[in-house]
């Protein structure tokens, strides 16, 4: 961090304490301690969704977080900003046992030059096109790499060309199966060439890799994402180029004559740092060390604001809190909000938190996460028991406001797989998913493009999917406890 960053960050502490401190003098005492009358569950649904839709501050908390932090990648000025932002809203909105816990991140820094240019045929040359450097790829030298350009649509390609990839650039031009219904399948069915194209690449040879971005919009914004390398295999720079970029190289090849491409990136991994989960809470009135997580992921790439993804994940998962107080609800059990760093490029903050709270993993009744953007709610996602699934399909057929809601097997997000696997059940917000790519790790991924009634309908409903879930007279039925 240079002197320069020191400052802005310095700075942004000092407001972020002296609103806190503001907020401290302020808020009035809540509801919330003195018992409400007793209410029905669709009463509950219909006053948090009026709730949100009238007075919800979750489009306000994405535009602060957008205006402070708006590039937060791990281990950047931006991410502690954001973290300091995070603790700061949690006290304003009277959360308890509000805190950080520590995570240990990489810190890969993009730099200045992400340099793509056609250098042959002498019709195209010197013709730019839009690229990003992929999370976690090396340099190239200062003055670039150049190579012929290869063309292929899978690994099984480019493994059939022999050693005529060697001293290539490849360009992995799959795309997202556009005739998929799920845009989430669609993207499972052409991202592994963005997360291993560098390694399938180096061992053909290649001096760099390239990738089509992962969208099924045609357009000049590269979408980067990580990328790994692997062990005993040569580390070369990798790129995502734009969509339209991709179309335009893949028919120069189709001309036949050679196309010769010179990239030039600057990015590089540096020392890990200490940045940390945020958590806030609602403890619970009869059951307090039985938990119900929410939550989403605090960092985002350095492109854009972040404001899909996820800053509406993690802005929902304190104002679902902050829902459920403005009710004057307390539910048996306790309600815990976490905004967890690192999901974008190496899960440190998941990790993190089951490792900190190994004690109490049993305890941990649900944990959902809103990782998916700001649009309108269309259900949710779970790896319940059959048992289970039943109590929860209960709660989701009361949420009609915006929409039916369904609730389908499947799991939750990347940061809550670590409970997953220490047998918590997961659940993972579902909104509708048709736009999602279009703006997904690029510069397009801006507050803009979030609606805000779509956002505060999806805060409620997560708002009552928690409430209830912790409410409960008995609690779930754990997984892997016999009710399978």
């Amino acid at each position: 961090m240079n002197t320069i960053d020191d400052a802005l960050v310095t700075r942004a502490l000092g407001v972020f304490a002296t609103l806190v401190a503001c907020a401290a003098l302020q808020s009035p005492a809540t509801a919330q301690d003195t018992p409400a009358p007793r209410r029905s569950r669709e009463e509950i649904v219909e006053a948090l969704v009026s709730e949100a839709l009238a007075r919800g501050q979750a489009y306000s908390k994405l535009a602060e977080l957008c205006r402070v932090a708006p590039l937060r990648l791990s281990g950047s000025p931006g991410a502690t900003v954001a973290v300091e932002w995070g603790r700061a809203q949690m006290e304003r909105d009277g959360l308890e046992n509000v805190r950080l816990e520590e995570c240990l991140v990489p810190q890969w820094v993009r730099g200045t030059r992400s340099e793509l240019s056609v250098v042959a045929p002498s019709e195209s040359r010197a013709a730019e096109l839009p690229v990003l450097a992929l999370g976690g790829s090396v340099g190239t030298p200062p003055a670039g790499v150049e190579g012929d350009l290869v063309v292929v649509e899978s690994f099984e390609e480019l493994r059939a060309l022999g050693d005529a990839a060697r001293g290539r650039i490849v360009l992995f031009n799959r795309r997202m199966d556009a005739s998929r219904v799920d845009t989430f399948e669609a993207y499972g069915g052409a991202v592994n060439q963005r997360a291993l194209g560098a390694i399938e690449a180096a061992q053909a040879g290649a001096v760099a890799a390239l990738v089509r971005s992962m969208t099924t919009r045609i357009d000049d914004f590269p979408h980067t994402g990580a990328m790994r390398y692997a062990e005993g295999v040569t580390k070369i720079p990798a790129a995502a180029i734009s969509t339209a970029g991709a179309d335009r190289l893949s028919e120069l090849v189709k001309h036949g004559a050679p196309v010769r491409l010179a990239l030039v990136l600057d990015c590089e991994t540096r020392a890990e740092v200490t940045s940390h989960n945020v958590i806030g809470e609602i403890r619970g009135a009869s059951l307090p060390d039985e938990i119900v997580l929410v939550g989403g992921h605090l960092d985002a790439w350095d492109v854009g604001q972040g404001a899909h993804d996820d800053g509406a994940g993690s802005v929902q998962a304190i104002e679902a809190l902050r829902l459920v107080r403005a009710l004057g609800l307390r539910p048996q059990r306790t309600l815990r909000a976490v905004l967890f760093m690192n999901e974008e490029n190496g899960l440190r903050g998941g990790r993190a938190y089951r490792d900190a709270h190994k004690a109490e993993i049993e305890r941990h009744v649900l944990a959902i996460e809103s990782d998916r953007g700001g649009f309108a709610p269309r259900g949710f996602a779970t790896n319940a028991n059959p048992r289970a699934f039943e109590i929860l399909r209960g709660i989701t057929d009361l949420l009609h406001a915006g929409g039916t809601a369904t609730l389908v097997q499947g799991g939750g997000g990347a940061d809550i797989s670590p409970l997953e696997r220490e047998g918590v059940i997961v659940m993972e917000y579902l909104p509708d998913a048709q736009r999602y790519f279009d703006y997904h790790h690029s510069e397009r991924d801006t507050l803009d493009a979030v609606h805000p009634r779509e956002l505060e309908l999806g805060a409620a409903w997560m708002a009552a999917m928690v409430y209830f879930v912790a409410d409960l007279d008995a609690r779930l039925p754990r997984n892997g406890s016999g009710t399978r």
